[in-house]
């Protein structure tokens, strides 16, 4: 089966084919500057140059065009035509309360996307208008929504309502959905499969690293809580978004520095996190360079970053009840350890010891590693957390009812 795998925003593109049979990446790349004119699609293959194809694409169905133009280019010798596309899955960020999973789409799950628009405004038109130009591109082959949402919708009332009016929720939809939903399951279905348990029987922290970070408390195959929540800002601190914050803050600032609300909104969003500490937006692997090298802003937001992590890691220890493993995944740049050596510092009364050596040395050789120390009471395992893989696994499993 070869799956064609799309993540569409409001500018770009990103996409992947891979051969499930093989688990193997034919092609990934992205399509930027939709809509902005200057648009450009780039192609790396395995192996292989990489490619950069301009081309003007005034919206998403010309950027869809571009990259099946791409994939079916016969200099590259990867598809004939794109009748040899088997199914395309689609990221979608927020299903709302609708959906509890993966879904294949139609028109109502199309109208129930732009539904969401509200919860997710940067996001669900994107998702939904590379939906509809996929669809008409590409009429003959099942679409599947894989949801950001979805595994997060088993969490019990206590855990997703907030301590808010009653009829927010009610009217508006006011309450905690969480997100990185297929990435969190994957870290769960790996976490019980490297325990050697049946996976109704674990309970697991799942801990999602990256520019986003979210943590997820999963018992017996369900989320029962998650860190983010209405949207991705709540939780842990991160790349450029604040996570927890106390709300006060907001009113005062408002009034003391003459802000808007779209002012604010784009600080908390863009300009706080490891940003807002250290001064400047550095990629991730920059920013942990830099505070392994001993710079004291970028050694501070470090510092932050893990203890707010190690807080919900406690925190979660305590609501799945028995803890068996903390799975560990995300991002795989090679400095990941830091973060990791800095969130489970001091952890071993939660059964929770690091081998420090196996855990500087995780991914380097392998996709999957145990890094807690031989007399861990608790496993730490860390895995390679390939979205765009995650992402064809989800269709594969919903269209073969075994992800074979």
């Amino acid at each position: 089966m070869r799956i064609l795998t799309l993540n569409c925003r409001s500018y770009f593109i990103q996409f992947q084919l891979c051969d499930w049979a093989r688990r193997a990446v034919l092609a990934r790349g992205t399509v930027e500057r939709i809509e902005l004119g200057d648009s450009y699609l780039t192609l790396d293959r395995p192996g292989r140059e990489s490619r950069r194809i301009e081309a003007d694409c005034p919206d998403h169905r010309a950027a869809v065009a571009l990259i099946l133009q791409a994939l079916t280019d016969h200099y590259l010798d990867l598809l004939e035509n794109a009748g040899g596309i088997d199914a395309v899955g689609h990221r979608v960020v927020h299903g709302g309360e609708t959906f509890t999973g993966s879904t294949v789409i139609d028109r109502p799950a199309v109208a129930a996307i732009r539904a969401a628009a509200d919860l997710a405004p940067l996001h669900n038109p994107a998702n939904a208008a590379g939906i509809e130009a996929a669809m008409a591109l590409l009429p003959g082959v099942p679409h599947v929504a894989v949801f950001d949402t979805a595994f997060h919708q088993t969490m019990p009332p206590h855990a997703y309502l907030y301590p808010l009016p009653y009829e927010w929720y009610e009217r508006h939809g006011v309450r905690r959905y969480g997100f990185h939903g297929a990435s969190h399951c994957h870290a769960a279905r790996r976490g019980a499969a490297l325990l050697g348990r049946d996976p109704a029987h674990c309970n697991l922290v799942t801990v999602h690293i990256g520019n986003g970070t979210s943590l997820c408390a999963v018992q017996g195959r369900r989320s029962i809580d998650t860190s983010m929540g209405l949207t991705p800002l709540e939780g842990v601190m991160m790349g450029a978004r604040c996570g927890d914050i106390d709300p006060g803050i907001l009113s005062f600032i408002m009034q003391r520095a003459l802000l808007s609300p779209h002012d604010v909104d784009m600080i908390l969003n863009q300009k706080s996190g490891v940003a807002g500490i250290t001064g400047v937006r550095l990629e991730r692997h920059d920013y942990l360079a830099r505070a392994a090298e001993g710079d004291p802003r970028c050694r501070l937001a470090l510092e932050m970053e893990a203890y707010r992590i190690r807080k919900y890691l406690g925190a979660y220890a305590v609501a799945v009840g028995r803890l068996d493993a903390v799975v560990f995944g995300g991002g795989a740049g090679y400095l990941e350890w830091l973060v990791r050596e800095r969130v489970l510092d001091g952890m071993e009364s939660f059964g929770i010891t690091l081998d420090r050596e196996r855990n500087r040395a995780a991914l380097v050789d392998h996709r999957e590693e145990t890094v807690s120390a031989a007399g861990s009471r608790v496993p730490v395992f860390v895995i390679l957390a390939e979205e765009e893989m995650i992402l064809a696994e989800e269709v594969a499993a919903l269209l073969n009812g075994d992800g074979s």
